[in-house]
């Protein structure tokens, strides 16, 4: 029995003293009453302040350049080249002149001796045509016309040329015939053919004078040919040979020597073969032809004079033979520029970049066909960079041309790149029902920054440094003018206009209107409703003149000066 009475009064203990905290615990405290208003206030404070407009968009690149095989696109030129290696790839960091692929032309250089094949042979007939050694054609001066000389040395046949003659082009004015040796042909049957070989001597007699002339034979051809007798019928076959020998003087072209072996030395018994030989020509022979229409000026030889290679024939002068030297001399300075640019393609098988910045893209492979002035690939630069953003309309007053920027970017963290404001759009565009302005950012770059990344952007539009700053919430406007409260010593409160210079999203900077020091009033106990408290340190009780409330020294932070 005892036992139970004492649980029930620890039940109604425990009862009792939970109610009671319950009952502390939900009824509100006491307030004590007050006469008036309790204020939330803040001294005025010097401090620094900084004003700016935070954005965002892509970092592009603002110049560049290609990068190019050497050479001419549109230079006619049908030059190919292999690429043959490629030193680089997209986002490598390169300087000016570094090596960016390497060139190969196989057909290059046979292109290149085939051009100075035809300088050699246009610079001969610039030579012959104006009777100049080649190796002084560049001193011809086309007003003292052309002076033809010999080609060859010889005997002057046929000269037709006479002073005072106007000649056209191509006119034959004279033959040189070199008649030191005669050429023979000569037949031979099948059996005399066997006894015979090229380089061997032969004992040539003519019926026009006694004795017989030593001779070579230069050629046989080994090929049969029908035969025919002197009525023209077919008579088996024989075969050809050609014979050179030194001409005496006496031997002509048309004369029908006999052909034989010698038997001994000295040609006293020979052994003819069947048929008789023929004189076809002399070794050599050149007509002389005019190179232009012209007036003779001078004829320096005479029929059957025997002249030496290079002895002037005739002199010719005119406007149609200044004009042929003219283009002569045009066709051998274009060889010459043909030919060096040929060369300098030898000489810059190399592509290389043509700017410092980072390799934006190249488009060739090993291996590949490309020709001289193409593109393959750019260059964007690193050390100058374009970001384009946009802002509102309540922002874009704040932003000013030349403005400084703070560019920081999400792919690089902890590094901040310099900007300035280069343009701002002066016409907004509507976006969702937001006005928006472009504004155009230039960036110091740097090799790691690349065109596409994602930026933020903070746009300064003015700071400054150990001024009187107030909270923002102590600042209203009434009646169009900027007004702040002040809290009196005696707890009275009076309302001041005041100046606004800066003003950020924490503090505005105070020009005039109230000094260091003045107590500003943030916040009061009638704008609050009834469920909601001004704590004690953050108030000032006009009733008591209790000055508790916390100054802020006016730096918002993170400052930028």
């Amino acid at each position: 029995m005892l036992q139970r009475v004492f649980m029930i009064v620890i039940i109604l203990a425990i009862v009792l003293g939970g109610g009671m905290y319950a009952y502390k615990e939900l009824m509100p405290p006491e307030t004590k009453e007050t006469k008036g208003p309790v204020y939330s206030t803040e001294e005025v404070e010097k401090g620094d302040i900084s004003v700016g407009v935070e954005t965002s968009g892509r970092v592009s690149g603002s110049h560049g350049g290609g990068i190019r095989v050497p050479g001419d696109r549109y230079g006619g030129n049908s030059i190919s080249y292999i690429i043959d290696k490629v030193l680089v790839e997209d986002g490598d960091v390169v300087n000016k002149g570094d090596l960016v692929a390497r060139l190969k032309s196989p057909d290059l250089e046979t292109k290149i001796e085939a051009k100075r094949e035809e300088l050699k042979a246009e610079r001969k007939y610039l030579a012959s045509m104006t009777g100049v050694s080649i190796d002084k054609i560049h001193t011809i001066n086309p007003s003292d016309g052309v002076t033809i000389k010999a080609p060859i040395g010889g005997r002057i046949t046929e000269l037709t040329a006479e002073e005072g003659m106007e000649l056209e082009s191509g006119v034959t004015v004279s033959k040189i015939v070199d008649d030191s040796k005669f050429v023979v042909r000569a037949k031979l049957t099948p059996t005399e053919i066997k006894k015979v070989k090229k380089g061997q001597k032969v004992v040539l007699g003519f019926d026009n004078f006694s004795g017989f002339n030593e001779a070579k034979i230069t050629e046989v051809n080994p090929n049969k040919a029908p035969n025919k007798d002197k009525n023209g019928n077919p008579n088996g076959f024989v075969y050809w040979i050609t014979i050179e020998g030194e001409n005496p003087g006496l031997v002509q072209p048309g004369m029908t020597p006999r052909v034989g072996l010698s038997t001994d030395e000295d040609n006293i018994s020979v052994n003819f073969f069947t048929y008789k030989g023929n004189v076809t020509s002399y070794i050599d022979e050149k007509r002389i032809n005019t190179r232009a229409d012209g007036i003779v000026t001078q004829v320096f030889v005479h029929n059957m004079e025997i002249v030496k290679k290079g002895d002037s024939i005739v002199s010719m002068a005119g406007t149609d033979m200044q004009d042929k030297i003219r283009e002569q001399q045009e066709k051998i300075r274009k060889l010459n520029t043909e030919i060096t640019e040929l060369q300098a393609k030898v000489d810059q098988m190399d592509v290389t970049a043509s700017m410092d910045g980072v390799i934006s893209y190249l488009n060739v492979e090993e291996g590949e066909t490309t020709s001289p002035g193409r593109y393959i690939g750019s260059i964007f630069d690193t050390k100058e960079m374009r970001l384009w953003v946009q802002v509102d309309d309540i922002d874009v007053v704040n932003v000013k041309q030349d403005a400084e920027v703070k560019v920081t970017v999400d792919a690089i963290p902890g590094k901040i790149y310099k900007g300035k404001v280069t343009r701002v759009s002066t016409r907004g565009q509507e976006q969702n029902g937001i006005t928006k302005f472009d504004v155009d950012i230039k960036v110091e770059g740097g090799p790691k920054l690349r065109p596409g990344m994602q930026a933020n952007a903070y746009i300064k539009a003015g700071s400054a440094e150990d001024v009187p700053l107030v909270p923002l919430e102590a600042v209203f406007e009434e009646d169009g003018k900027s007004m702040v409260e002040v809290l009196k010593d005696n707890g009275t409160v009076k309302l001041t206009p005041v100046k606004i210079g800066l003003m950020n999203d924490r503090y505005a900077e105070i020009k005039s209107g109230v000094k260091v020091g003045d107590k500003v009033i943030t916040g009061s106990s009638a704008d609050l409703l009834p469920s909601q408290h001004i704590k004690s340190d953050d108030t000032m009780m006009p009733s008591n003149g209790d000055d508790s409330g916390d100054g802020d020294n006016g730096e918002n932070g993170e400052s930028d000066k």
